[in-house]
């Protein structure tokens, strides 16, 4: 099933011999460093996304599911209200002292503080295997299959992640800021996700969808695909809620420094692109516009 939710309203070091993708995502790294604004700045996941990919899983309350990558535990919170027990795997420091804070009284989590790539995870009994906003995080060559060992026969993957999402009603605005990105950093906005309407992102889903890897791939312009992934997983679903933002320049800066691509800029190009913003909210004379799709691809574990 390809489907369209209704709108919603609302610790790697960079080393020499390191290529670029394995490069690129070691920037990871440096959420930890800024777990409290990451918390603060980060929306949640929608509620219906969560659900469908529980009811995807067949999960019921008590059931053990692991989760990788999770932050300051925005997505964890979701998956203990529904009863369910937390592994989580989070190599950030000060990231699982916030889930923690948040968690401690549920009692349903289990904070692993290591990479995945690393991590002593169980295997072959876990029911679901959620990660929002991380996967791309981790080493392609080692997460498809990696995954696929710790999930029981049949069980799910659930990936979760935000998107920047083009719409007439908003793209003049976003091009504004695509424009002050293009000329202050043009090294970051060389490798911007590629922004496409709704039904361009399902039509480039189901074209792939016989290889998750190349779906994930492909939606968030990630260099994730592997050709292994297709033997491991089956029965790749996609789910989007979109939502449109009103930001105002510094709810949108306060933003814009939460993501991985923001800490690589000079402390000068960081303040070139905080004063584009509020000059754009100024011209605009209201607060700035902008589209995102919170999307959901689930796969199957393939064997019985």
């Amino acid at each position: 099933m390809w489907a369209a939710q209704p709108r919603s309203t609302g610790p790697e070091a960079r080393t020499p011999e390191m290529g670029e993708p394995a490069l690129a995502r070691s920037y990871g790294a440096t959420f930890d460093g800024i777990a409290a604004e990451y918390d603060r700045a980060r929306p949640g996941y929608p509620e219906e996304l969560i659900d469908r990919a529980c009811r995807l899983a067949g999960l019921a309350s008590g059931d053990h599911v692991l989760e990788i990558g999770c932050g300051s535990g925005q997505l964890t919170r979701g998956l203990v209200d529904r009863g369910l027990r937390v592994t989580a795997v989070e190599p950030g420091a000060q990231l699982i002292a916030l889930a923690d804070h948040k968690l401690a009284d549920s009692g349903a989590v289990e904070f692993i503080h290591a990479r995945f790539e690393d991590a002593p995870v169980p295997g072959g009994h876990v029911r679901a295997v959620f990660s929002a906003s991380a996967f791309h995080w981790i080493d392609p060559d080692v997460s498809w299959e990696k995954v696929a060992r710790v999930l029981a026969p049949g069980g799910t993957l659930a990936l979760l992640q935000y998107h920047g999402l083009e719409e007439p009603e908003t793209k003049g605005d976003q091009d504004a800021l695509l424009e002050a990105l293009h000329r202050i950093a043009p090294e970051i906005a060389a490798d911007w996700p590629v922004y496409r309407d709704l039904d361009a992102i399902v039509a480039g889903a189901r074209q792939r969808r016989e290889n998750v890897s190349e779906v994930w791939a492909w939606i968030g312009s990630h260099d994730v695909a592997r050709p292994q992934a297709r033997a491991l997983f089956s029965d790749v679903q996609l789910a989007a809620v979109p939502t449109r933002l009103v930001q105002t320049a510094d709810e949108l800066n306060a933003l814009f420094g939460t993501m991985s691509s923001y800490q690589r800029l000079s402390p000068a190009q960081c303040a070139d692109l905080a004063n584009e913003t509020v000059a754009i909210y100024e011209r605009l004379g209201r607060p700035i516009r902008s589209s995102t799709v919170a999307v959901l691809v689930t796969a199957r574990r393939c064997g019985v």
